[in-house]
């Protein structure tokens, strides 16, 4: 079965996530943490997050994807920034610590002209200060499209972040499908050569989510612009070949595709169609 499902409003709580995500025939969600651009999360309610536990059973709700905001930039020049982002990641582990199974997705960060090895290093340095050996939160490296001074934009980059974290057993990747195309990863004419080579620089076992998207763009251009399934430099027959790929077809799949609720909706039934079961 296709494990399929698209970003969502936390504003109302983790049982109205759910629920929404039934009613458009997902079986799992992502969520921002807290505004995308910063600010407080709002107090936890463990009542609600019980009600969404027990609906989640019920209901075949299987992975949920926290993200982290977009402010968050652990490679920052800034220290006060690099704080913001310890305090900030180590603020959502801990309240996802009620999810059961949650994962943490976060963008590695800009270096912003100190180089990739500072930048590696500062966003490792964080990643040791802020996990925990009892930790059940498994924290997502993304794969990132190499826009400015980003890193992340290549396998590479994410394994000597991961080489210099302690506890990388809690550290995995969420593989982005446009920022790969965009960061010059040729998903389309070669996926399996795209796959050989994550798996030989990172390993396949350290995969665990994909963001399903389509891209504005041309392979290589750098540029991260998301676009509907099909509609892209990416295209549906690629986008098939993905969520049908052996390797990869186990996996839950969160689509951030430019789109309202009802366009989401529609996506997840066209890709429903389109996996072979």
């Amino acid at each position: 079965m296709l494990t399929i499902g698209c970003h969502l409003s936390s504003s109302a709580g983790y049982l109205a996530m759910g629920k929404e995500a039934v009613r458009i025939g997902a079986n799992d969600f992502q969520f921002f943490t807290r505004n995308p651009r910063g600010g407080t999360a709002k107090p936890l309610d463990l009542d609600d997050i019980k009600a969404f536990e027990e609906y989640r059973k019920e209901n075949g709700i299987t992975a949920v994807l926290a993200h982290a905001p977009y402010t968050l930039n652990a490679c920052s020049k800034d220290a006060g920034l690099r704080e913001f982002a310890k305090n900030t990641m180590s603020d959502d582990i801990s309240r996802l610590e009620n999810i059961d199974g949650a994962m943490y997705n976060f963008h590695p960060g800009s270096h912003v002209g100190q180089g990739e090895e500072i930048g590696i290093q500062f966003i490792a340095d964080m990643l040791n200060s802020v996990l925990f050996p009892e930790q059940k939160t498994l924290v997502l490296l993304e794969t990132m499209a190499g826009k400015g001074s980003e890193i992340g934009r290549n396998f590479q980059e994410l394994k000597d972040i991961a080489d210099k974290v302690k506890l990388n057993d809690k550290l995995g990747v969420c593989l982005d499908t446009c920022h790969v195309f965009d960061g010059g990863y040729d998903i389309v004419n070669d996926l399996d050569g795209t796959l050989n080579e994550f798996d030989k620089i990172i390993g396949l076992e350290r995969l665990k989510a994909i963001h399903l998207n389509d891209s504005m763009n041309t392979l290589g251009c750098h540029k991260d612009r998301h676009a509907k399934i099909g509609e892209g430099g990416i295209g549906l027959q690629a986008i098939t070949n993905i969520i049908n790929h052996p390797k990869l077809r186990e996996l839950p799949f969160f689509l951030e595709t430019p789109n309202d609720i009802d366009g989401y909706q529609k996506e997840i039934e066209l890709l429903k169609s389109l996996y072979r079961e």
